[in-house]
């Protein structure tokens, strides 16, 4: 029996038959894609997946040092064992990160764009400066005035410090459940209609948050209380995503049970066609990786617990 209905209205993307489409494919063709130069794969053991995103920041790390040259990366918060496994790995092969430029992707801010300070237990600043920077071997961690954050005060030049120092090598991140990179949010798509072009290009600013956005961290950041998530955010934007020499998205959102928020959104942002209203469906147009937990990949099905 057939039962059709229209998406629910706060919903940006509203194309049934894309949605319809990615939905239906399998576990076994998720990482099938007519862009060879956007790699996907499937990572079903938790601690593999992890271990190879410390990996990968790892090895670029050791790479650049050895060619002599500056890394600049992009990075995200969300859900952080990379980073301890990472820092763990530094610790052990005595490599120095002195020469790494590090630019977070996002912060929050308040309802009037004053972003979190770093004190604030949920500030992606104390994040990172705690649980990543703070375990790397003080001889070893790059220099405080090397660890940018997209603050109120920075917001404005961020793009520019970026350039100055040759762009970035790499931009890691993930997928938000409306599809966002960084925080650069679905909803933002309708400033720029089918204009895909100015779309790209567009930088740094402080944003309000979609209610997926403000759902989904309060289930993995704030205990679920969507009364802690703050209303906006200062975020980069896909130009800076885009301008990166190399992306490395990582995409985990697995709550356990069988239930993962991801999989849908994985689905659309690699799959369906490239547009304003699912900010992450840009990656199909340039070289990169999308690996995916295996729970993730899993086959999007109604789950009557």
């Amino acid at each position: 029996m057939t039962f059709s209905y229209d998406l629910s209205p706060f919903i940006p993307f509203r194309d049934r038959a894309v949605c319809e489409r990615v939905r239906a494919i399998t576990r076994e063709d998720i990482a099938k894609h007519p862009n060879r130069d956007l790699k996907i794969r499937v990572i079903e053991d938790p601690a593999q997946f992890y271990l190879e995103f410390a990996l990968d920041i790892v090895g670029r790390l050791q790479a650049s040092l050895e060619a002599g040259r500056t890394l600049v990366a992009i990075f995200p918060v969300g859900p952080m064992p990379q980073y301890e496994y990472a820092a763990k790995l530094i610790n052990k092969l005595g490599i120095s990160c002195k020469h790494l430029n590090s630019f977070n992707m996002d912060e929050y801010a308040d309802q009037d764009g004053n972003t979190a300070p770093p004190d604030w237990p949920g500030s992606f600043q104390r994040a990172m400066l705690e649980r990543f920077f703070g375990k790397i071997d003080p001889k070893l961690r790059p220099p405080r005035s090397q660890i940018h954050f997209p603050t109120t005060k920075a917001l404005k030049s961020y793009a520019q410090r970026i350039e100055d120092l040759g762009g970035s090598d790499v931009c890691y991140g993930g997928i938000g459940w409306c599809g966002h990179i960084a925080f650069w949010e679905a909803h933002l798509g309708f400033e720029f209609g089918n204009d895909l072009e100015a779309y790209k290009k567009a930088g740094p600013r402080c944003v309000e948050l979609h209610p997926m956005t403000i759902m989904q961290n309060a289930l993995h950041s704030f205990g679920g209380d969507w009364s802690w998530v703050p209303p906006k955010a200062n975020t980069i934007g896909p130009a800076q995503i885009l301008r990166a020499r190399d992306r490395s998205f990582w995409l985990d959102g697995y709550l356990g049970g069988g239930v993962s928020w991801q999989r849908f959104i994985a689905r659309l942002v690699a799959h369906g066609p490239v547009n304003t209203l699912v900010p992450g469906s840009i990656l199909q147009t340039a070289p990169g990786t999308y690996t995916i937990w295996g729970p993730v990949a899993g086959d999007v099905e109604i789950h009557m617990a």
